[in-house]
């Protein structure tokens, strides 16, 4: 392994079921790796231990289920694919930063799919992959400037959310028909995201 490898996953937005939860748990201790865990009210943290390092993975609880929320710094390459495989597998969200040696792979990751690479070069940056429309600097600089952008993306993400926890009790109910109309819904809204973001 690499002595330089740390990957760190910043915005990460995962959501489980404690049933995921449990064989997450019995996953990671069939890798070897040693951990314990810890419930409260409101959160559940499950520790890794890599090394001399404890990795504190938090889960925050909803109404319905948990999710994996936060910034994590890994430098245990085992670990880091393993967390990458769920970001592909529960369709989550997160900015991933791989660093090696002068170099930053910067990879924006919405639902499971990765919809902007960016390499970083020292004071170099180019985009390898952009998903969508390709903004001009002068058009991102106008939208980061704009507080109403910041404030569209915000109420896009709690419309985000219900509209995630609409698809999980339709498909818990085994309602075809308001799952279908809740995935034309988050398609349109991940669109609008994209849109927003970039």
């Amino acid at each position: 392994m690499n002595k330089s490898y740390e990957v760190e996953y910043c915005n990460l937005e995962l959501r489980f079921d404690r049933r995921h939860i449990q064989q997450l748990i019995r996953d990671l201790i069939q890798d070897g790796y040693s951990l314990y865990w810890s419930e409260k009210e409101s959160i559940f943290i499950i520790s890794v231990r890599t090394g001399r390092k404890l990795t504190k993975l938090r889960f925050q609880r909803l109404a319905k289920g948990y999710k994996l929320v936060g910034d994590y710094v890994i430098k245990d390459a085992k670990l880091a694919e393993w967390l990458e495989k769920l970001i592909g597998d529960l369709r989550g969200h997160a900015v991933v930063k791989r660093f090696k040696d002068r170099q930053i792979l910067i990879e924006n990751i919405l639902f499971g799919e990765v919809i902007r690479l960016v390499e970083i070069n020292g004071m170099e940056h180019r985009v390898i992959f952009q998903k969508g429309p390709v903004l001009d600097t002068g058009k991102m600089a106008e939208m980061f400037a704009s507080q109403s952008a910041e404030q569209q993306l915000e109420s896009l993400q709690q419309e985000l959310d219900r509209e995630l926890e609409m698809l999980y009790e339709a498909l818990q109910k085994g309602d075809k028909e308001l799952a279908e109309i809740c995935k034309e819904k988050l398609r349109k809204l991940r669109i609008k995201l994209i849109r927003l973001e970039w």
